[in-house]
């Protein structure tokens, strides 16, 4: 495979020395996405978790209307505590894959390091749950931590919404829906290469039609798969894919980071813009030379190191801590 040109030097010689497998996304039968779904969770199973005091819990708490529970994934440091920061994270995989534990190790890291209490959801996943079941789901966890915030030990004036890809494009929809129904309170959005615009119709999904991870193709897949043949066209609603909403007047502060070689990048760009437009006050990252994913899947490039703790000062002047 022949790389951009601006591909980051060290996040290039990582690349080429393991060189990542093809996956044809856009030719993927129901059946083999179920079993690469398989592949994937055993995979991350037999990963060894990082030695840590951070207690982990699995709860079942009450879910939307259509699905009567929504399992959510509790992450407390130790000795435990009240009035702690928390953080409501949504995992990312393209609306079609993941779970909670394939975050274990950066849900551990902000609890250690933030001494937060993370509460991370399972939602639904389309296509066999198309939208709007995955961003219910994740509302309907978001109620429930804030609801029972006194038993977590978070103090609910410090409630920060999160999620990476599309855990970031659900946790921006998340955050208009509790605008919009009235609650619960945010007290910040943490959006990491967000998943927000089904139209496809952004330079940078041109440019990087052929990006090293999540391509143009690959993209296309996970909206269809979500909206069927509603994605691209009129009438989808921002709770969806966020760049819909016409009003992002009233959202917590935010932050927003994105790789500069990423089918996301204008569009993501463009929503950090819009909130900062619309009196929201916004911090911005573009990553030079930086695909999807890049500070997971090359975590010890200077790069990789500069993005993770941008995000943890944005944390932490959020919580006051």
């Amino acid at each position: 495979m022949t790389y951009h040109p601006n591909l980051d030097p060290e996040l290039r010689a990582a690349i080429e020395a393991a060189p990542m497998p093809v996956v044809d996304l856009a030719a993927m039968t129901p059946e083999e996405l179920r079993a690469r779904r398989a592949e994937t969770a055993a995979f991350v199973a037999a990963v060894p978790r990082p030695e840590t005091e951070v207690s982990i819990e699995d709860r079942h708490v009450p879910g939307p209307d259509d699905a009567p529970e929504v399992r959510v994934r509790i992450y407390r440091p130790p000795g435990g505590g009240t009035e702690l920061p928390g953080l409501y994270w949504i995992h990312g995989g393209g609306m079609i894959m993941g779970s909670p534990e394939f975050d274990d190790a950066m849900m551990i890291d902000y609890v250690e390091r933030l001494g937060l209490v993370a509460v991370s959801v399972d939602y639904r996943l389309a296509p066999e749950h198309p939208h709007p079941a995955p961003v219910e789901d994740c509302y309907a966890g978001l109620a429930w931590t804030a609801k029972s915030a006194a038993e977590l030990g978070i103090d609910p004036a410090r409630l920060a919404v999160g999620g990476a890809s599309a855990g970031g494009g659900l946790a921006a929809a998340t955050v208009l829906l509790a605008r919009d129904r009235g609650g619960p309170d945010v007290a910040f959005q943490l959006l990491i290469c967000p998943m927000l615009d089904d139209r496809d119709a952004t330079h940078s999904s041109e440019q990087h039609a052929d990006a090293v991870v999540w391509d143009r193709a690959a993209n296309r897949y996970g909206w269809k798969a979500l909206l069927g043949e509603r994605a691209g066209g009129p009438g989808v609603s921002p709770y969806a894919a966020p760049a819909r909403a016409e009003d992002l007047s009233g959202l917590p502060p935010a932050f927003v980071d994105v790789g500069e070689m990423e089918v996301f990048r204008d569009e993501d760009m463009d929503y950090a813009s819009r909130l900062a437009r619309a009196g929201v006050s916004t911090e911005f990252h573009l990553y030079p030379g930086a695909f999807h994913g890049f500070d997971m899947m090359v975590p010890d490039a200077a790069l990789s190191r500069r993005a993770r703790e941008a995000r943890i000062a944005a944390l932490r002047r959020a919580y006051g801590v």
